[in-house]
């Protein structure tokens, strides 16, 4: 299953996203980031978790939704929102019929402070994703049913620290 997390930016959640379900979905699952808008470059606090958790991170980068709606761009299974932003967006259209599910939560590149108080959030916004990773994962989607598999995704992205 090929699966697309977005967020605006392109920067935090959705790049995190992208590396969770990789790690955690070893081969079953693969996961690409995009943004609407991209930065452009992957979020300093993103960095140095991943670089803490000894996550190679030279990659990684940050990139438009656009890059998958091409005729060369991988069928895509899966759309995950990982932001209000994203999710209320009109996305372009993904070459097949993918599900979709929006797994909100706050921004950690929102986060004001010293570089202690964004690497606290984005350590709790690693815990989040990979919770709903987890919860995903477990689920036996290669063999559900579209619809039960899209409630399931659902009641995934109200887990613990839903924005």
């Amino acid at each position: 299953m090929n699966i697309l997390v977005l967020c605006t930016g392109n920067s935090a959640r959705s790049i995190l996203g992208e590396v969770i379900l990789n790690r955690l979905g070893a081969g079953r699952v693969t996961a690409f980031s995009a943004g609407s808008q991209p930065k452009g470059a992957v979020h300093p606090g993103a960095l140095r978790l991943l670089a803490a958790k000894g996550i190679d991170a030279s990659g990684l980068h940050s990139k438009s939704w656009n890059t998958f709606t091409g005729p060369d761009a991988p069928d895509i299974d899966l759309v995950i929102t990982v932001c209000g932003s994203a999710a209320g967006e009109a996305c372009p259209i993904f070459p097949g019929t993918p599900l979709r599910a929006h797994w909100g939560l706050p921004d950690p590149a929102a986060v004001a402070g010293d570089d202690a108080a964004v690497d606290a959030a984005f350590a709790q916004t690693w815990q989040w994703l990979t919770m709903r990773a987890e919860a995903f994962l477990a689920l036996p989607f290669e063999t559900m049913a579209r619809d039960d598999l899209q409630a399931r995704l659902a009641a995934i992205g109200a887990m613990e620290g839903a924005a």
